[in-house]
């Protein structure tokens, strides 16, 4: 049995399709076909069902990739390893976010680089949290930082980062000059532009709505952060956001933040990594620099500046 073979394999079972695992691998099709074939000879199983087409797993190829996984991840790890050992971690950390959580991503990544400057990372950051916990299972990814409910946190290693808190934005005359905080029921009321109600984020706002018995009625909604600033720019729109994104994009000339109230909501923030092993060494040292950073002191004073610009 090769490393190649099982590389083949789990491309194929990632894809759910012959063609494209064979160009994730760089390699022809015939010659990934014909190496998987040998696979099953080796272990007299039928791994995978065809037809014309990929037609799934077989049971005994589901639980062959489970440890096909492994197998890669504990190959990669030994290697990175023995690199580290002699020149340092290099290598490239593949780390996966929430899109409201990206802007913060850089804090932890760039103190990672500068204790490992060979090292590169990889960022992915749009996206659900649903598929964040499935790739790091999966060794697609090595560390993700996101909100990770108690309950879904099996087979991972989760450090709380830092806890986030929601700010009012506004540009324009929807707000006094002099107010530094409203509460939730009075930003309800406010021509709003949110995020789409499939974002985690978006779904702790409606949850704070909802705590004081109200439906939130957007009249915009995005996917993307770009794009809910430049509508809150125009002046026609409100919009909220988390407090982490006041250090990343300031307020402008032209927009302000406001501080949330009744109720104070706030959300967990955390690290994640695969627990147990084979355990990455750049995961490892993600996960611990991340912690050291004690980002709920970094970003507590963008927000106070903010509030009492």
């Amino acid at each position: 049995m090769l490393f190649r073979q099982l590389e083949y394999f789990v491309a194929v079972a990632r894809e759910k399709h012959f063609a494209r695992a064979a160009e994730a691998c760089y390699v022809s099709q015939p010659a990934l076909s014909a190496a998987i074939a040998r696979l099953e000879r080796e272990l007299n199983v039928t791994l995978i069902n065809r037809g014309h087409n990929f037609e799934g797993l077989t049971p005994e190829g589901e639980r062959l990739v489970v440890w096909a996984q492994r197998i890669l991840a504990e190959h990669d790890a030994f290697k990175a390893e023995a690199v580290a050992m002699k020149s340092g971690i290099a290598g490239t950390l593949r780390l996966g976010t929430g899109p409201t959580v990206s802007t913060t991503a850089g804090l932890p990544v760039a103190a990672f680089c500068a204790l490992h400057p060979l090292a590169k990372v990889r960022v992915c950051s749009r996206l659900a949290s649903t598929e964040l916990r499935r790739q790091l299972r999966d060794f697609e990814l090595d560390a993700a930082i996101a909100h990770f409910d108690p309950a879904d946190t099996e087979g991972l290693e989760v450090v709380p980062l830092y806890e986030e808190q929601y700010v009012l934005l506004v540009a324009g005359d929807q707000l006094a000059p002099g107010i530094r905080a409203i509460p939730w029921t009075e930003a309800a009321r406010l021509p709003l532009a949110l995020l789409s109600p499939d974002m985690r984020f978006r779904q702790f706002i409606d949850g704070a709505f909802r705590s004081r018995g109200i439906v939130a009625a957007p009249q915009v909604e995005t996917d993307s952060v770009a794009s809910l600033y430049a509508h809150v720019a125009t002046g026609a729109w409100a919009s909220i956001v988390p407090h982490t994104w006041l250090r990343a994009i300031p307020d402008t000339d032209g927009t302000r933040s406001v501080r949330l109230t009744e109720p104070d909501a706030t959300a967990q923030i955390s690290v994640a990594i695969r627990a147990g092993t084979p355990a990455s060494i750049a995961a490892l040292s993600f996960l611990k620099v991340a912690a050291d950073l004690l980002l709920d002191q970094v970003f507590e004073p963008a927000v106070a500046g903010a509030m009492t610009a």
